[in-house]
């Protein structure tokens, strides 16, 4: 077997990122995972921020100027034009149906995919449940927004964008009296101590949350063959369970949906899903054991089956 030209001092591997202070974590985590892989001399290997269009608008909702791409265009430009040669993302902000002339190589090990509830000063809470009566929640996502009505439908959901440090500031500034954020986001931040957690039979994670995808391109076999050496098989196979939930679900960002796969004791993997609609007055939850190919999308058009009108609406069914 060839081995793999491992980058240089002389021509690093350029490596695309957001350049959020998450995202710059995220990318010197799998910076920090190839060249422990490779013994590779840091200097190696080159960060290259960029900020995504996604990050300039934060005064409406995603779903309304454009969708999860938003996140990635400026990444895919450049990863087309050769001036990176991979792009680490957050998945959970990555198009479930992506552009063939880009490769998922490696998924980083994931960290803890559920969410947590933070509070503004004055507010005790520890659980969605424990909000006082007609509290303001802020938050940007539809599954968090249905999950949240259809536990407590008293709660004011209202619009909050921005990275971790913005969302924070404007809680702090009293636009919502709590929001909810990713675990893994903030432990990656050092947050460990900032809000509580909630459990996910409370509230079902996002689809690929809390993991890290390294995306090249489908025609370089050289960065493929060196980003297979950084990926982490079960969180690889988890993952691409949820993403094929949500491409059999066919749904967009304006869809309540929620997934998480995780692996059972007897080393099988398991699927659980949720669908809602907008206000979360209807819900439809299932599970299914993922075996094969097809075993996702079979757990998709169950849900859709079982589903009220108004739910498969959101999901072009």
């Amino acid at each position: 077997m060839a081995s793999i030209p491992l980058p240089t001092t002389a021509r690093p591997l350029r490596i695309g990122t957001r350049a959020s202070p998450l995202a710059l974590a995220q990318a010197h985590m799998a910076a920090a995972a190839l060249a422990r892989a490779h013994a590779l001399d840091p200097a190696a290997l080159a960060i290259m921020p960029m900020t995504a269009t996604g990050d300039r608008i934060q005064d409406r909702a995603l779903a309304d100027v454009g969708g999860k791409a938003l996140w990635t265009r400026e990444l895919d430009a450049t990863l087309d034009a050769r001036d990176i040669d991979i792009a680490v993302h957050s998945l959970k902000d990555v198009e479930t149906l992506r552009d063939p002339r880009f490769a998922l190589g490696a998924m980083l090990e994931r960290a803890d995919p559920r969410d947590r509830l933070v509070v503004r000063e004055g507010i005790t809470a520890t659980t969605i449940t424990d909000l006082p009566q007609g509290a303001r929640l802020g938050t940007s996502s539809p599954r968090r927004a249905a999950q949240v009505k259809r536990l407590r439908p008293d709660i004011v959901t209202t619009l909050l964008r921005g990275n971790v440090a913005t969302r924070l500031s404007k809680l702090a500034a009293g636009d919502a009296d709590a929001t909810l954020l990713a675990a893994a986001g903030l432990d990656r931040l050092g947050m460990h101590d900032v809000g509580s957690v909630q459990a996910a039979d409370l509230l079902l994670p996002a689809a690929s949350q809390g993991a890290i995808g390294i995306e090249c391109r489908a025609d370089d076999p050289a960065i493929l063959a060196l980003l297979k050496t950084v990926d982490h098989r079960p969180t690889h196979e988890a993952v691409a369970a949820e993403r094929a939930l949500l491409a059999a679900l066919g749904g967009d960002c304006r869809s309540p949906v929620a997934a998480h796969a995780h692996w059972q004791a007897d080393g099988s993997l398991r699927l659980d899903a949720e669908i809602y609609s907008d206000d979360g007055g209807d819900h439809v939850a299932g599970h299914a054991p993922i075996a094969a190919e097809g075993d996702a999308a079979a757990l998709a058009r169950r849900l859709l089956g079982d589903a009220s009108e108004a739910i498969r609406r959101l999901f072009g069914a």
